[in-house]
């Protein structure tokens, strides 16, 4: 494997990291790094997760990429820390393992780690945006507000079985999901930054839903999967869309995908190509009321063109009223009356084995 680039990309000197965070993901990062205090707190908590423990078991375990070891990996995060125009460079090991996965972890000093599962399946431009993904996570503090969910969620089993306590954990679970899922698309944007080939970032996600048969398998199609998905379907479906993904912390690779296409198709990946990208050396002036206006101008523009029968229906009340509080409620009254089971059996299963962040 050669990592050679095949033509000159554009580097990006002291972008910010808000330059590729999705509005919502990026609201809820300047809210939390806004508070007096915070990194301390973080520091300590690092301390009860035995941080360095995790890292003495990769040392132990895995290979450490560098310049003798895994050189072709080594030369990609070197690009991406360079494209990116990063202060620091995260440590990087190869695990031993079947499963296709990549996560950075770790609060005090965020490492990345890459499976050989997901190694053998990828191309060297393909790494590229994924090494450039857990770049994206690690430069953004996500390693750090994730390693605190997952503490949290487990701390929080012992008050799961009281009713009303069930019901306040579920939403608070499924808003923390809803950051998770958005610092993902985070994390692809960067990693788009990175390999600067919006190809190989299709056929990422096109690997991770087909495997190895990326021959048999179509760019225009799987992204064409993503525009089916969103329209087809009545409001039964709209409402098992939601049950699918609130308690996943990943949003689906055909989603991911097309939500990467969103991004290119508002033009602000070639704005940022072309230099109009925020800088470091004014986050610290960065309002939250800013932000989380951008955050709700961002969901607002969604949900008016989104396609969805259930959000098509909620977005036509106003109109009929009383004809669209009745169809829902024949439609989807059992579905949700599921959602607490679902959410209790995922709260009682293996909560030592959260999903790892990608």
């Amino acid at each position: 494997m050669t990592t050679s680039p095949d033509r000159v990309r554009t580097r990006l000197p002291g972008i910010s990291t808000r330059a590729w965070e999705h509005p919502a993901d990026r609201t809820a990062l300047v809210t939390l790094r806004s508070l007096s205090g915070f990194d301390t707190i973080l520091r300590a908590m690092s301390g009860l997760l035995q941080e360095r423990q995790h890292r003495l078991l990769y040392l132990a375990t895995a290979v450490r990429v560098d310049e003798r070891q895994f050189r072709s990996l080594h030369q990609l995060r070197e690009d991406c820390v360079e494209i990116l125009d990063a202060r620091t460079t995260p440590e990087m090991f190869v695990l031993q393992s079947p499963h296709v996965n990549a996560f950075t972890i770790g609060m005090d000093t965020p490492f990345i780690v890459l499976t050989t599962g997901l190694i053998d399946l990828m191309d060297t431009e393909e790494l590229r945006f994924i090494v450039g993904h857990e770049l994206g996570h690690a430069l953004s503090g996500h390693a750090v507000y994730r390693t605190m969910l997952m503490h949290l969620l487990r701390l929080s089993s012992s008050i799961g079985w009281m009713p009303v306590g069930g019901w306040a954990l579920r939403a608070i679970v499924a808003a923390l999901m809803e950051w998770s899922r958005k610092s993902e698309l985070s994390g692809d944007r960067a990693g788009l930054l990175c390999g600067q080939d919006v190809e190989a970032s299709v056929r990422v996600h096109m690997k991770t839903a087909g495997g190895t048969w990326i021959k048999e398998m179509n760019h225009g199609a799987f992204l064409a999967q993503a525009d089916d998905y969103e329209r087809s379907g009545d409001l039964r479906d709209g409402v098992l869309k939601l049950l699918n993904l609130e308690l996943q912390s990943h949003p689906f690779s055909v989603l991911r995908a097309a939500e990467l296409r969103r991004w290119i198709q508002s033009g602000e990946y070639n704005r940022v190509l072309a230099g109009e990208y925020p800088r470091r050396e004014h986050d610290k002036n960065t309002r939250i009321s800013e932000e989380m206006k951008e955050a709700a101008r961002t969901y607002r523009q969604n949900f008016d063109q989104s396609e969805d029968p259930l959000i098509r229906t909620v977005r036509n009340l106003g109109k009929d009223v009383g004809s669209a509080v009745s169809t829902v409620g024949h439609e989807v009254g059992e579905t949700v009356s599921k959602i607490g089971k679902r959410f209790n059996d995922w709260r009682t299963g293996d909560r030592d084995n959260p999903p790892p962040a990608e």
